[in-house]
């Protein structure tokens, strides 16, 4: 992949002032998503509309901040999507956006100096956040898709929660399985997915104790004073 260039300030305002209404759009998204898979079968037809709106509505906002982007980064459209594969990968399948949540490490990856515990534990908790985020949402698609599949396993949203659990655990039961293409594509995103994800936290501690320890280990000596048990007081 392309190395990615630096922003130009319009770029950067633009990114810092959408950062809040994407978020809600993210959420309306699935939300939206949600209601309409789970209450497919009691929603009346002006809520299968409501929820479609709502899902197009945000996915519209996806698209217009996509756009903004591009233009307001000054590149050439085949580059801009070269340097920003997980952006475009997000905007074709919004339910991806979780995934987002992996940039977070590495900008912390690229950090020196003195470990800072607030910065790691944020990595941590963005992470799991979006772990419990992508394992719901991929619980949602393969339900959508395999309920009513012939010869399927997965037959209620319970089923569903379970598999996307021990998937992304990597523990495969194998008691239930997706048995549709779309289902079994889902299942080998949320592997990679959930590997990579767990793994930002995993190392991001990791890499926080290291670094504490490491600097406890440098510390200069203090200023002379034995174990106590070598004091003449300590007898």
């Amino acid at each position: 992949m392309s190395e990615r260039p630096p922003k130009p300030p319009r770029q950067e305002r633009w990114d810092h002032r959408m950062e809040l209404p994407l978020a809600v759009a993210s959420l309306a998204y699935l939300a939206g998503y949600a209601v309409r898979v789970l209450a497919r079968d009691h929603l009346p037809r002006l809520g299968v509309d409501l929820c479609v709106g709502i899902v197009l509505g945000a996915w519209a906002v996806f698209i217009t901040d996509y756009v903004v982007r591009l233009r307001l980064s000054g590149l050439r459209p085949l580059r801009f999507v070269r340097t920003h594969l997980l952006d475009t990968t997000v905007l074709l399948l919004p339910l991806l956006r979780p995934v987002r949540m992996v940039t977070l490490y590495d900008r912390v990856q690229r950090r020196r100096g003195q470990p800072r515990l607030t910065l790691y534990a944020r990595v941590m908790v963005y992470s799991g956040l979006s772990v419990s985020l992508l394992g719901f949402t991929a619980a949602l698609t393969v339900y959508h898709h395999e309920a009513d599949a012939p010869g399927a396993s997965i037959r209620t949203f319970g089923d569903s929660v379970w598999w996307a659990c021990a998937t992304l655990a990597t523990v495969g039961y194998g008691d239930v399985s997706p048995v549709t293409p779309i289902g079994r594509t889902v299942a080998v995103g949320l592997m990679a997915c959930g590997l990579a994800l767990l793994g930002a936290v995993t190392g991001s501690f990791s890499s926080w104790l290291i670094q504490a320890f490491t600097r406890e280990d440098e510390k200069p000596p203090g200023n002379g004073e034995g174990p106590r048990g070598d004091s003449p007081e300590a007898f």
